[in-house]
């Protein structure tokens, strides 16, 4: 397998334990990770229990389950991993989310309910495409894979969402809105696009041949930037909480 026949640029050869790694999109469930991290650094308090706890529940349900229905669904990885231990993997792993946040809801706020509800429908919902793929879109990934992390965290360590939390949840939602963008065009490129022709000329005299590479290259580098960036962003929040 090629750099450019690969389905994504961080899919591992096909077969065995690579698979399954693959599988969990490792920059993009550290990217929406991210935004666990900072709703946390973000409340009142520094609650390290509660964060641990609820990035726990969302590596469950978006690294493993939104990722094993999404395979499910069409194979877009391309993996070998046969479909009823992606369904297993699925299953059990939102199952055991949603226990993580009634627990927490029971222990803490009640109000947790509200986002448990939210997030085992709508990681269902959107990887599954159901209504139609009413709820598979670019507005729908912005809110549920960008706002709705930021805000739980927060909410799961204040009990309580405010103004600053509303300001970085549409921060989390224009960001990850902008990694659909650009994930979407690049998927297009390598997952459909079949054969690809022409040529580039520049005002000095040079030409270029278009390749699948060229049309990839920008938008892949840039989401490898801005995962290393909200990575980094999440870091410096825990490190100001906690010195």
């Amino acid at each position: 397998m090629t750099a450019e026949s690969k389905p994504a640029f961080y899919a591992l050869e096909s077969g065995g334990w690579r698979d399954y790694l693959t599988l969990l999109h490792p920059p993009y469930t550290l990217w929406h990770l991210s935004y666990v991290v900072i709703g946390a650094a973000l409340a009142p308090d520094w609650l390290p229990g509660r964060l641990v706890a609820t990035l726990l529940a969302f590596f469950l349900a978006l690294g493993i389950g939104a990722h094993a229905l999404d395979e499910l669904n069409g194979r877009p990885l391309r993996t070998r991993i046969p479909s009823p231990v992606l369904a297993g993997l699925a299953v059990s792993s939102i199952a055991a989310a949603v226990a993580i946040g009634i627990v927490g809801a029971v222990v803490h706020d009640l109000w947790l309910v509200v986002f448990v509800a939210f997030g085992a429908f709508i990681v269902v919902a959107y990887n599954l495409e159901l209504g139609g793929g009413r709820f598979h879109n670019d507005v729908w990934f912005a809110l549920a894979w960008g706002a709705f992390p930021l805000l739980t965290a927060y909410f799961a360590a204040a009990e309580e969402i405010r103004a600053e939390a509303v300001i970085a949840a549409a921060f989390a939602s224009f960001s990850s809105l902008a990694q659909r963008l650009l994930s979407t065009q690049v998927r297009l490129v390598r997952r459909r696009v079949s054969s690809i022709s022409g040529t580039i000329s520049y005002d000095d005299g040079r030409s270029e041949k278009v390749t699948k590479q060229l049309l990839m290259r920008p938008a892949e580098d840039a989401l490898r930037a801005l995962t290393v960036a909200m990575i980094a962003l999440a870091v410096t929040l825990v490190v100001l909480r906690t010195t």
